[in-house]
């Protein structure tokens, strides 16, 4: 006998279903077909919510900068200077740790152009020049070292995901000793 289906799902719910879909099995399988049948509902029903499989993704994508941004944001409160720019480096990297799937919707958002996906970004790109400000930078340059942040902790949970680093040493010491390299790089950058 199949589910019975959950009248008046909120949107909410559904992507957050979706997001639990994918860090259990990987991006790839949150489906229309898939999803419903997590929700115990028939697929035809979702296209009240999504404009199909892209649509989808879009929201889910979406859903996981957001939840990024507030463990990043949630990780700068109280801190300051370097200590600010290693617990959101860390928040990062956990968020990755702990949601690997939404944190690969992030990445694999069906067009990074879009207006919707670009404001959720932003975000966190703001946050990311906010943290840095300790080291004094403006206008490109700061945008540079958000870039150079964001591919150091990009680099790193990609490899820790895929089991790149096999050998015994503690990751967080290893993240943290990246961090404060490009950290001093700033500092005497010129």
């Amino acid at each position: 006998m199949s589910p019975r289906p959950k009248i008046g799902l909120e949107l909410s719910f559904i992507i957050e279903a979706a997001g639990k879909l994918a860090d259990e099995h990987g991006v790839n399988a949150v489906t229309l077909a898939n999803l419903a049948k997590k929700l115990g509902i028939r697929p035809p029903s979702l296209y009240n919510h999504f404009d199909g499989l892209s649509g989808l993704r879009k929201k889910l994508a979406i859903y996981g900068i957001d939840k990024l941004y507030e463990a990043m944001a949630n990780a700068a409160d109280g801190v300051s200077g370097t200590e600010t720019v290693l617990a959101v480096s860390q928040a990062y990297v956990d968020f990755a740790r702990r949601h690997p799937g939404m944190y690969e919707a992030t990445l694999l958002a069906p067009n990074p152009e879009d207006v919707d996906v670009q404001q959720a970004g932003a975000k966190i790109v703001d946050l990311s020049v906010r943290i840095l400000q300790a080291y004094q930078l403006e206008g490109e340059r700061a945008l540079h070292a958000v870039r150079g942040l964001r591919s150091i902790l990009h680099g790193f949970s990609a490899l820790e995901q895929k089991g790149g680093f096999k050998m015994s040493l503690d990751l967080n010491e290893s993240l943290f000793i990246s961090i404060k390299a490009l950290l001093t790089g700033m500092e005497h950058g010129d």
